[in-house]
């Protein structure tokens, strides 16, 4: 499933949990894009509200987001 469908559907909590750890470590490097997964994964909003409540143009948030979600994912593929 992609990084983009998961608020869409529930997942179990441990895989929430190891989601927002990785946030949290991409946070410490990156943490524009941090912020914006937060706002699109557990906010809800979408890349374009994303977007405007970053006080970002789309593309702008379009190239964080492809680079947000490649990042977590190698990360997320790390995790037992």
């Amino acid at each position: 499933m992609e990084l983009a469908d998961w608020h869409n559907v529930a997942q179990p909590p441990e895989q929430v949990l190891a989601l927002n750890e990785a946030v949290d470590r991409l946070a410490a490097s990156e943490p524009e894009k941090a912020q914006l997964v937060t706002l699109r994964f557990f906010g809800g909003m979408t890349l374009e509200e994303a977007a405007d409540a970053l006080g970002v143009s789309l593309r702008t948030a379009e190239r964080w987001w492809l680079f947000a979600r490649s990042w977590l994912y190698a990360e997320l593929q790390d995790e037992p």
